[in-house]
C-alpha cells in the first residue's frame, strides 16, 4: 500500500448533504496509488477471484454521493414520473433509480457538454477502490455495518419501503457516502473474469453480456453490500435497486480481461430419418452430472427446458442453486451430441450476477435458429421477474445479447414449452403470479420474438369452475398447444375444477381469441401438485401428447391414487394421447419398461423404485420430438426418450 493510501486512509471531509450549486454534483479527490482487488472467491463468490494488484495511475474525482432525483432531472425533467415507483425514490434528493446504464451514459455526455470536464461512470477497479478507502475488511466500516447504514437488508417477496436519501450516514475516509448499501451504482465495465496479474486502470473486456454494478442496495442481504462483491446487469435494466455515481477523469482505461472461451459445437446439419412404426423405448438416464471444472453448481438442479438442434444434438438448460430464492442461481446446460448415450458435464449457461435466473425455456424456430427466454429478478425472489430473450444460429455455440422484453413485474415466470402457431405466431407461457394457485399467462410473439404482449385485461384471478371464464389460464406450469381452429389449449398445475361426480380435476383453459379469455373444463386427470410440471405438446404425427402424474404421492388420498392401464392399477408419471383435440384420451401408458430399477430423480423427486406399476412419482418436465419422431422428455434429473409407436404397442 502506498504512502498516499496510507495517508488518505486518515483523511476525512465534511460534506453538505444539500445539493451543489445548479445541482451539479458535488465532487472529491481519489488520490493515485495501488490495491489489491477481489477477493477469495469462496462459494458464491466465485467471481471475485484471484486477488490481483491493481494500479490506479492518476488521481481521479468522484461524485461524493450518488447522483440524485434532483440532479438527473435537470438533464431528464420527464424522469419525475418514475418518482415512487414500487414505494422509491421520491425526494428530490433520493438517489436515483430506474435508469439504464444508457441513461447513466447519457447524464455523463450531458453533464461533460455543460461544463466542458470530462464525465463518466467508474471502472470497477477504480469503484473498489474508493469504496475501501485503504481498507481490506468486508465493509469500510470493518466486518460489520452500522445500523445507520442499513435499509432492510434481507430478501422479501414485497420490498419493504425506505428512504433513499443520499448523505445520512458518516462517509468513508475519502470522503464518499453510500458506497455501502442505498442502490447498486452502474459501472463502466462489461462484467467479465479477473485477470491473474498485476494491472493498472483497467476496465473489464471489450464486449459482454452484462455491465457490472457495485455497492448492492435496499432490501438486499448484507454479503452483497460488502466491498468485494460484484453484480451486474442487462444494460437495458431498469429497476428501483439500481442508480449511479459518476467520475471526472481524462484517464482511457485499459481492457484487461481474459479472453472468453466457447465451446466448439459440430456445425454439419444432421440427416434425420422419417419416425419409425418400430417401438422406441430408451431406460432412462441422467442428464445432469457433478461437473469436473469450476463451474458454479449447487445442490438444487431443477426446472428443466430442452429443444432439438439442426446438427443433431439436443440441448438442455436448467437451474442449480441452493435456495430457489437465492441470488447465487445459475441456469446450466449439457448437451447429448448426435451419436453419443452420455450427456455432456454441465457447462454455464446463463447467468446474471447476483441476480435470480428462475424459469426458462428453449425452441427451436422454423428458420433453424434456437430461441432462450429466461426469467431475470432484479433482486433474489422470483416474484418480480423481467423476460429476457437472446437467439442463437449456430446450434447454441454463441448467443445473441439478451434483451430485456418487459419490466420486473409478476406473469413473467418462463415456463418450458413454447410455441409457434400456424401464422407464425410464439406463444411463451409463464406463471402469472409467485403462488401454487395464481394461473398462467400467455406472451405473444409476432415478430419472431423480438416483442412480446401479454393479452391479459387485468382483471383478478377469477373462481376456476367448469365453464367458467376468465383472463388467465387455471394453474401454474402450463403447457399450451394450438388447436386444429386456431384456438389456444392449455393444462396447468393447482386451480383444480370439480367435475359432475364432485372429484377435482385437473383445468383445461381454452381461448378462441388469442389469449384474451379463456373458458375453463375439468378433463379426466387427478391434479398434480408440488414437485410436478406436466408436458402438453402435439406430435408431428397430429394427436396431442400429455405426459403428466397419475396423482401426488404426498397429497392425494389414497382412494384416488393411480389410474388402471388395461386392468392394472399403475402410479406415477404416465403419456396419454389424443387424437381429437383433448376431448378424450384413449391412449395412457405408465412410463415404464416394467424392468426394476432404483433410480435418482433429482431436485424434489430423489430416489424411487421404477417397476411394472410404478413410474416416476414427481419431477418438473420438459419435453421435444425431434425430426425423426424420437419424443424426449426430461423430468428434475432423467431423459426418457420413446415414440408413438411404443405408447400405442
Amino acid at each position: 500500500m502506498t504512502r498516499t493510501i496510507l495517508a488518505s486512509a486518515l483523511f476525512f471531509v465534511s460534506v453538505s448533504t444539500a445539493a451543489a450549486q445548479d445541482n451539479v454534483p458535488q465532487m472529491i479527490e481519489i488520490p493515485a496509488g495501488y490495491y489489491w482487488m477481489g477477493s477469495s472467491g469462496w462459494g458464491h463468490d466465485y467471481d471475485e477471484a484471484p486477488v490481483h494488484k491493481v494500479n490506479i495511475s492518476s488521481p481521479f474525482r468522484m461524485s461524493v454521493t450518488e447522483i440524485t432525483n434532483a440532479q438527473y432531472e435537470l438533464f431528464r425533467p420527464e424522469h419525475r414520473s418514475l418518482r415512487g415507483r414500487d414505494g422509491f425514490s421520491t425526494e428530490d434528493n433520493d438517489a436515483v433509480v430506474n435508469v439504464s446504464y444508457e441513461d447513466a451514459l447519457a447524464y455523463c455526455r450531458w453533464l461533460s457538454e455543460k461544463t466542458g470536464k470530462t464525465f463518466r461512470l467508474p471502472t470497477e477497479a477504480e469503484w473498489e477502490y474508493a469504496c475501501r478507502a485503504g481498507t481490506y475488511t468486508l465493509y469500510y466500516t470493518g466486518d460489520g455495518l452500522p445500523e445507520s447504514m442499513q435499509k432492510h437488508q434481507q430478501t422479501e417477496r414485497n420490498m419493504v419501503q425506505v428512504s433513499l436519501e443520499v448523505a445520512q450516514s458518516e462517509p468513508n475516509a475519502f470522503g464518499l457516502y453510500d458506497m455501502h448499501g442505498n442502490v447498486e451504482e452502474w459501472c463502466l465495465d462489461w462484467y467479465g473474469p479477473y485477470p491473474s496479474d498485476e494491472v493498472s486502470d483497467p476496465a473489464g473486456p471489450d464486449k459482454g453480456m452484462f455491465k457490472v454494478t457495485r455497492g448492492g442496495s435496499h432490501n438486499t442481504p448484507h454479503a452483497f453490500l460488502r466491498s468485494a462483491n460484484r453484480s451486474a446487469a442487462i444494460p437495458s435494466d431498469r429497476h428501483s435497486q439500481i442508480g449511479f455515481r459518476i467520475v471526472e477523469s481524462e484517464v482511457i482505461p485499459e481492457r484487461h480481461a481474459p479472453e472468453l472461451k466457447t465451446a466448439k459445437v459440430n456445425q454439419r446439419k444432421a440427416k434425420w430419418r422419417k419416425g419409425s412404426e418400430v417401438p422406441l423405448w430408451t431406460p432412462p438416464v441422467p442428464y445432469i452430472h457433478t461437473p469436473d471444472d469450476s463451474t458454479p453448481f449447487y445442490r438444487h438442479n431443477h426446472q428443466p427446458a430442452v429443444t432439438w438442434c439442426d446438427n443433431g444434438d439436443l440441448l438442455a438448460i436448467w437451474f442449480s442453486c441452493d435456495a430457489e430464492s437465492g441470488r447465487e442461481m445459475v441456469v446450466l446446460s449439457s448437451r447429448l451430441r448426435k451419436g453419443e448415450k452420455q450427456w455432456s458435464k454441465p457447462q454455464l449457461f446463463f447467468k446474471v450476477p447476483d441476480r435470480n435466473m428462475t424459469g426458462c425455456s428453449l425452441l427451436h424456430l422454423p428458420d433453424g435458429r434456437l430461441m432462450h427466454v429466461n426469467g431475470v429478478s432484479n433482486a433474489g425472489d422470483w416474484k418480480t421477474l423481467a423476460m429476457s430473450v437472446r437467439f442463437s444460429a449456430d446450434n447454441g455455440m454463441t448467443w445473441t445479447a439478451p434483451e430485456l422484453v418487459n419490466g420486473h413485474t409478476m406473469r413473467h415466470q418462463v415456463i418450458a414449452g413454447p410455441i409457434v402457431t400456424s401464422d407464425g405466431s410464439l406463444v411463451q407461457c409463464c406463471d402469472a403470479g409467485p403462488g401454487g394457485h395464481d394461473g398462467t399467462a400467455v406472451h405473444i410473439s409476432k415478430d419472431n420474438g423480438i416483442t412480446w404482449t401479454d393479452p391479459w385485461d387485468g382483471a383478478p384471478l377469477p373462481e376456476f369452475i367448469d365453464g367458467g371464464t376468465g383472463s388467465t389460464i387455471a394453474g401454474i406450469h402450463a403447457g399450451i398447444v394450438e388447436l386444429g381452429d386456431g384456438s389456444l389449449m392449455a393444462l396447468g398445475r393447482g386451480n383444480s375444477i370439480t367435475d359432475k361426480e364432485g372429484r377435482k380435476r385437473m383445468p383445461m383453459s381454452i381461448s378462441r381469441d388469442g389469449g384474451r379469455t379463456w373458458t375453463y373444463h375439468a378433463t379426466e386427470f387427478t391434479p398434480i401438485d408440488g414437485g410436478q410440471r406436466l408436458v402438453l405438446m402435439r406430435l408431428q404425427e397430429g394427436p396431442l401428447l400429455l405426459v403428466s402424474f397419475t396423482d401426488h404421492p404426498q397429497r392425494t388420498p389414497e382412494e384416488f391414487r393411480g389410474i388402471d392401464f388395461g386392468g392394472v392399477k399403475g402410479y406415477g408419471m404416465f403419456a396419454a394421447v389424443s387424437y381429437d383435440e383433448g376431448k378424450t384420451w384413449p391412449v395412457k401408458k405408465l412410463m415404464t419398461d416394467g424392468v426394476e430399477r432404483m433410480l435418482d430423480g433429482g431436485a424434489w423427486t430423489k430416489q424411487f423404485i421404477m417397476d411394472g406399476t410404478h413410474a416416476e412419482p414427481r419431477g418438473y418436465l420438459a419435453g421435444t420430438q425431434t425430426p425423426d419422431g424420437t419424443i424426449h422428455i426430461l423430468s428434475s434429473r432423467l431423459h426418457y426418450s420413446f415414440n408413438l409407436a411404443w405408447l400405442l404397442q
